[in-house]
């Protein structure tokens, strides 16, 4: 058994003390790059970067995280996303354009925000739903519908069936 090693519990094997690698049949010492701590891993290189810094060419550099943007990945940080009202474009978070009567979506598709209630999009902007006599907001606030009593009958509501 080389230096700096440790018979397993199965006592068939050996495995390197916390701070060394097993290189061939000895154990070397495992250098820590800055921002580096030792990990479990056996196998690789026995560090992890710190949280926000990522491993490159055998050293940690610091996640670029652009402006109105954040780590993630609560484990590692190694990945950013926008801060709410930004979205993310060519790795920079700019800002969503709030048009009047919207407000901020949390979908992860579309423009980011959506119209307030009797608001529809309409070409980048909410306007103003028309709604005919006899009518009145669904339940979404984004379209309408006839009262009871009334049908549609060419855009309008009619009275009976």
């Amino acid at each position: 058994m080389p230096d700096n090693a440790f018979l397993r519990s199965s006592g068939y094997d050996w495995q390197c003390d916390r701070g060394y690698r097993r290189e061939r049949e000895t154990c070397v010492p495992i250098v820590l790059p800055d921002n580096a701590y030792l990990s479990d891993d056996t196998s690789g290189s026995g560090w992890t970067c710190e949280r926000g810094f990522t491993a490159s060419s055998g050293t940690c550099i610091p996640i670029a995280v652009p402006e109105n943007g954040y780590l993630t990945n609560a484990d590692y940080g190694d990945e950013w996303a926008c801060e709410r009202g930004f979205f993310e474009i060519d790795g920079r978070c700019d800002p969503i354009a709030l048009p009047a009567n919207a407000f901020l979506d949390t979908a992860s598709y579309g423009p980011g925000w959506r119209c307030e209630r009797g608001f529809e999009a309409v070409e980048g902007a909410c306007a103003e739903i028309d709604i005919p006599p006899n009518a009145h907001l669904d339940r979404s606030g984004n379209r309408w519908r006839c009262d009871r009593g009334f049908h549609l009958s060419d855009g309008e509501c009619a009275l009976g069936r």
